[in-house]
């Protein structure tokens, strides 16, 4: 929760959805088992209501399942629930998640009606023998026409992309973000793969059939993708999957699971920009690097890992990274060797 904006997570697993991915075990990644009634949804916004709202604003997210699939009768019973709550002030938002080829301009009225504010489509990717191997059962096209559709009728809309999915490379995940770009979302979320136990994927695995989208794959492959979306103006709110106990306690067989993620990201990031930097730095020397506070230890990396990196990388005796007045995720060169200013 940040201070601006309180998330309510209400999960419907798998609801709606009538293909099964072959990366996905919504109950497994969610960490829920049980699907939402309009009774969940209650007492999800009555504990959250007995907690101070310091001035953030309060969402009810539905998320795990193709929110808008479910048939009619149970949206509405959901959505009445929430639309219940904001009526009495004690909400101020609805957002959800479903499919590209669930929305149509039927659906998108129904959304409005009950307060419905973000709109967040499971694009993937925008390749099409990527989503066909992934058993995705829609189209690119459907991933542009929905978004248009969301973004005409008035709803904030974010998109959803994954990294190293079957038949991806790093070139196709470049090529997604690029066309997700296009379509002007108000931001993304990048899942790279995880494999989890008993899905599809997991069995291709074993046999061999797919390989596995580590952890550093993710890292080399998001530390380019970030930029792209940033550069545009899109923020990336979510990097990798939120770590449950079930996916830490071995549900995630392999594949791209790291509770900070987004972390590894930001410091393979700025290592890149610390490597620009250096080039042509004379070995041996002593290095002073400044970045704001708030990008400090990132910079630094996991157990120092960027100054380690570097040091080996250029010859250099030492790096020393402070905190300096620049934008967060900035970095400049403050001294070399002799400590004469730049």
């Amino acid at each position: 929760m940040s201070a601006r904006e309180c998330v309510i997570p209400v999960f419907v697993p798998h609801l709606g959805c009538p293909h099964r991915c072959v990366f996905c075990d919504q109950r497994r990644i969610s960490g829920s088992g049980e699907s939402a009634t309009a009774d969940t949804v209650r007492q999800a916004i009555k504990t959250a209501a007995a907690l101070p709202r310091n001035g953030a604003k309060r969402q009810l997210a539905f998320y795990g399942g193709s929110f808008t699939a479910i048939p009619a009768d149970r949206q509405e019973e959901l959505l009445a629930a929430a639309a219940e709550a904001i009526a009495r002030g004690e909400l101020d938002a609805i957002r959800l998640s479903t499919r590209p080829d669930a929305i149509d301009d039927e659906v998108l009225t129904r959304l409005r009606r009950f307060g419905v504010e973000t709109v967040e489509l499971g694009a993937q990717s925008m390749d099409g023998e990527v989503l066909r191997l992934s058993g995705r059962g829609h189209t690119a096209g459907d991933v542009e026409r929905s978004a248009r559709a969301v973004k005409a009728a008035g709803f904030r809309l974010i998109l959803q992309m994954m990294t190293g999915l079957p038949g991806d490379s790093d070139e196709k995940d470049a090529e997604t973000a690029k066309k997700l770009i296009a379509l002007q979302p108000d931001g993304v979320r990048i899942y790279p793969t995880v494999i989890v136990r008993d899905t599809e994927l997991w069995r291709l695995w074993k046999q061999g059939a797919y390989r596995e989208h580590s952890t550093e794959d993710a890292v080399r492959v998001c530390a380019k993708l970030v930029p792209l979306f940033e550069e545009a103006g899109i923020p990336v709110i979510r990097l990798g999957l939120n770590p449950t106990e079930e996916l830490s306690g071995g549900e995630a067989a392999g594949g791209a699971y790291h509770p900070a993620l987004g972390e590894l990201v930001r410091a393979r990031i700025l290592l890149e920009k610390m490597r620009a930097l250096l080039a042509g730095t004379p070995r041996g020397g002593r290095v002073l690097l400044g970045t704001a506070e708030r990008s400090l230890s990132q910079a630094i990396g996991q157990k120092r890992e960027n100054l380690q990196r570097l040091c080996r990388e250029y010859g250099l005796e030492e790096i020393k990274i402070v905190p300096a007045a620049v934008k967060e995720g900035e970095i400049i060169l403050l001294s070399v060797e002799n400590g004469e200013e730049i």
